[in-house]
């Protein structure tokens, strides 16, 4: 079969603790992003999107990887891609497609 066993994909849940500052810039963003989409999005859902893109955009930290630097936890999940959602022709977020 070329399809190998897809991963694990039960999402794990995380919780942090947020100064008030970062609360209201959070809000702010989601406000942003509704602006921009038309679409109002409650900031939880932004939250995984927006880390796993500062993760994608952080050169050091994948090269920090790829070079070994960086073990994984025995707790860390494979990264799966991810399909891009669209609703009403708006990109929602997935893979990155910038390689390095």
């Amino acid at each position: 079969m070329k399809l190998a066993k897809l991963p694990d994909r039960t999402p794990v849940k995380m919780n942090v603790v947020l100064t008030p500052g970062l609360a209201q810039r959070l809000r702010k963003y989601a406000d942003f992003y509704a602006e921009t989409y038309g679409i109002k999005e409650e900031v939880g859902e932004l939250i995984p999107f927006m880390l796993e893109a500062f993760l994608d955009g952080d050169a050091d930290f994948r090269r920090a990887c790829r070079a070994g630097g960086v073990k994984d936890t025995p707790d860390a999940a494979p990264r799966t891609p991810q399909v891009h959602r669209t609703r009403k022709g708006q990109d929602l977020g997935g893979e990155s497609s910038r390689k390095d």
